[in-house]
């Protein structure tokens, strides 16, 4: 084992997991269960793997039809790069829309991800998040969230979806 792999805590196992994407889908059910269809929006990398998940739930266990969307951006750089989604504006107008991200951190990247979703008349944006760190420097509350999880601001969070998914602390 190496010493970077010593240091890494469990902090949800693949169940835990499992078992939150599930009680996410059931909210966002409970919230829109007047909807036929809603947006999952999910930021391009973990992000976008998460709605995926949460998408094929909400499917599952309701009879919503859960669109997904995908929301591209360069998250080390948000400000300057282009926000798109992969979908026409006639796709998402007058629905209800989640944007989903692995881990809220400070904000930003959730904040310029709903960038291509003001100019089109939605009925609701809400938010959903594995795990949220609380450390929002950006005015960022998520309506679903997995996991509440105190750190420490250099900490590091790492999520990992599909058959291995897990969520550590670094």
């Amino acid at each position: 084992m190496t010493a970077a792999e010593t240091e890494k805590s469990l902090v949800l196992s693949k169940n835990q997991v499992e078992q939150k994407i599930r009680r996410i889908a059931f909210e966002i059910y409970e919230h829109n269960f007047k909807e036929k269809t809603v947006i999952i929006a999910g930021i391009d990398g973990q992000g976008y793997l998460l709605a995926q998940l949460i998408a094929k739930e909400l499917e599952n266990i309701s009879p919503i039809e859960a669109k997904l969307v995908k929301v591209s951006l360069d998250k080390l750089a948000p400000s300057q790069s282009e926000v798109t989604i992969d979908c026409d504006e006639k796709e998402i107008r007058k629905k209800c829309v989640v944007l989903v991200d692995d881990v809220l951190n400070t904000g930003k990247t959730i904040a310029f991800g709903m960038k291509p979703f003001l100019n089109v008349e939605l009925k609701k944006i809400e938010v959903a998040v594995l795990v949220n760190r609380s450390h929002t420097l950006f005015p960022i509350l998520p309506t679903y969230t997995g996991f509440e999880l105190s750190t420490m601001l250099n900490d590091h969070v790492e999520v990992v979806l599909g058959k291995k998914a897990a969520v550590y602390l670094h």
